[in-house]
């Protein structure tokens, strides 16, 4: 695994050409993006017109998927889901291909997916996007791809895939691209609600949301490192460790959370589940560890990871 992102890169010795399945908007940044760096790129999608446009900025337009991958050794994949790379590389043949799956996807899809590939000859790698649309091909952006699966065929093909994105790849197993790409996405999702709770209770006041957001900004950015230290009383199995603000505190705090939310006339379903959680945790003993502990609950499949407790 790299401790960064490979930053995107603009112009190779040798363009490497490749074929991408699907143009919806995040397959047409892609291909924007190597085509610019000089890469031929052969394009297909089930909507034909969907892909016409790229003709005009130098793409060739397969008439069917198997066509498309049997133009090119590389094969990027960006379609809407599984089921969709299943049904849309059915005719073709994988034989000697190597097989970039871009399509978001669980990590037991990938697993799959990997095993389906390379039953058909292919090398594969899957992958988890971190960025939008328009942060592909500019590397200010910080955009950046999670990729596991082929340590070889990422090697091989390590700089065609940094070209429209940084690169990260995180393992030999197909499913930690989606497991990595997924983890952040539902912390982004828990973020999100906090601030959208937070909005609320400040909407009927006469508090500009403007105003109040840098406030929030620069709060939710101290507090982010927090994560740091999550993960280090996680990895030693140590809930106690460096404990600022201990559970029963945070528990204890909730209410005025919660009486505020009643005040202002809004509804605390946003924080309520996590609430509960610490409640539950604080009730087998934890008072005076961190809040970190609480993941324990949260593994239904009754067992910490190596280093956890």
């Amino acid at each position: 695994m790299t401790d960064s992102p490979v930053a995107p890169r603009t112009s190779l010795t040798s363009p490497t050409p490749l074929t991408l399945l699907g143009t919806g908007a995040m397959g047409v940044a892609l291909a924007r993006a190597w085509l610019a760096a000089g890469h031929p790129v052969t394009v297909w999608n089930r909507t034909a017109a969907r892909a016409e446009p790229l003709a005009a900025e130098g793409a060739t337009v397969a008439a069917s998927a198997a066509e498309a991958v049997a133009a090119n050794r590389l094969v990027v994949v960006c379609l809407l889901d599984d089921a969709s790379v299943g049904e849309a590389l059915g005719d073709a043949d994988l034989t000697g291909r190597d097989l970039v799956n871009l399509t978001t996807g669980t990590p037991a899809q990938g697993r799959a997916r990997a095993t389906w590939a390379e039953a058909r000859g292919a090398r594969f790698l899957d992958a988890g996007i971190m960025a939008v649309p328009p942060m592909i091909g500019h590397a200010e952006s910080g955009a950046y791809v999670f990729y596991s699966g082929s340590p070889g065929l990422f090697e091989e093909h390590g700089d065609t895939l940094a070209v429209p994105a940084g690169t990260r790849y995180v393992g030999a197993d197909p499913g930690f691209a989606a497991l990595h790409d997924v983890a952040l996405l539902s912390a982004m999702s828990g973020m999100f609600a906090g601030v959208l709770h937070a909005f609320a209770l400040i909407r009927q006041e006469d508090i500009a949301p403007k105003d109040f957001a840098p406030l929030l900004v620069s709060w939710l950015g101290a507090m982010a490192p927090n994560a740091l230290k999550a993960a280090d009383q996680l990895q030693s199995g140590d809930y106690g460790k460096d404990v600022v603000s201990n559970l029963a505190m945070q528990v204890a705090g909730n209410a005025t959370l919660l009486a505020t939310a009643e005040e202002q006339g809004v509804s605390p379903e946003l924080l309520t589940p996590y609430m509960a959680l610490l409640e539950r945790w604080q009730a087998e003993g934890h008072g005076t560890e961190d809040t970190t502990g609480a993941v324990e609950l949260l593994d239904a499949r009754g067992g910490g990871a190596p280093g956890g407790r």
